[in-house]
């Protein structure tokens, strides 16, 4: 039974994946501070963004609306690593192997941020 928010799995790896992508925000210059912004904050707004949601559950639209900008600031993570990584090209300091992982682990909590979604549903339709 989910009684708090950090029952749910995907808020407790949304949490734990941010020591990644602060590894990763470290190795980025500062002549690309935008980018090293835009990557942590969007990782940063991912467990507030379910949490909040979590706390509205009771209104399913307000739900599902928290979930879906969760899976954008995912979304937004993978793709400001898969930049990173373009730039790693040139910035030897930055380790694209870093920037797989992230990729790799806001895949992963896009598709458990989509199955909380669709559970979510499935379970108001009860």
């Amino acid at each position: 039974m989910i009684r708090d928010v950090t029952d749910l799995r995907v808020y407790t790896r949304a949490l734990n994946a941010l020591r990644l992508v602060y590894q990763l925000a470290k190795l980025i210059p500062n002549s690309h501070f935008k980018l090293r912004k835009q990557l942590t904050s969007a990782a940063e707004s991912i467990a507030p963004l379910i949490a909040e949601g979590f706390a509205k559950r009771r209104s399913y639209k307000e739900f599902m609306r928290f979930l879906e900008m969760a899976l954008g600031s995912s979304d937004e993570v993978i793709t400001h690593a898969r930049q990173t990584k373009i730039l790693s090209e040139i910035v030897r300091s930055i380790n694209p192997n870093l920037c797989d992982q992230v990729i790799k682990e806001y895949k992963i909590i896009s598709k458990q941020v989509n199955t909380l979604r669709k559970k979510w549903v499935d379970n108001t339709k009860v």
